[in-house]
């Protein structure tokens, strides 16, 4: 098995902008942070089986997090033209959705196992998620939620992961983390 150094960087070969391993003991879990979803700022709140609530209580997911050993985490960092560019908001979470599909598949290659992929504001698997329908998960293999519907305190992980939270103005960031190693 590869080491967490040689994953992370098949992460940034797959195009993250920064990567780096945290110790999931050490990732500050806040449950109040699933305020965030309630408040719907994303427009998937009870529109998504991966979101809040058909994800689950947070105290559970938590616990399922705390279940592994180590958060490979990582980043893209995309300019915007002013603070009003919801188009190029948009187009960067395209991209930390493409990065995050291919991080998963390139997992799967090599035979990773166990893993707890977590991506940036929800699933976005499909275009219109089956919920919207009252239908099952299409892709339940495949279906990821948030960091944030897992209560982590992403502007807390950042620095632990050697990243900004922050990254300047007409910028827009997004996380995302994989959990290895099953206690």
């Amino acid at each position: 098995m590869m080491d967490h150094e040689e994953l992370l960087q098949q992460i940034l070969a797959l195009g993250a902008d920064k990567v780096g391993a945290v110790p999931v003991a050490e990732i500050d879990f806040e449950p109040s942070f699933r305020s965030l979803c309630e408040s719907n700022a994303c427009g998937m709140y009870g529109r998504s089986w991966m979101c809040p609530p058909h994800i689950g209580k947070v105290e559970d997911l938590i616990a399922q997090a705390k279940g592994y050993q180590t958060a490979l985490v990582y980043q893209i960092v995309d300019t915007l033209e002013d603070s009003y560019d919801f188009e190029g908001m948009m187009a960067a979470g395209e991209r930390m959705n493409r990065l995050t599909a291919a991080v998963r598949r390139k997992f799967e290659e090599l035979g990773l196992k166990n893993c707890l992929f977590l991506g940036a504001g929800g699933c976005r698997i499909c275009p219109k998620c089956a919920k919207q329908d009252d239908e099952p998960c299409r892709y339940p293999d495949l279906a990821m939620s948030s960091l944030e519907a897992y209560g982590v305190n992403v502007s807390v992980l950042a620095p632990q992961a050697g990243m900004k939270y922050i990254n300047g103005v007409n910028t827009v960031t997004y996380f995302g983390a994989v959990l290895l190693g099953e206690r």
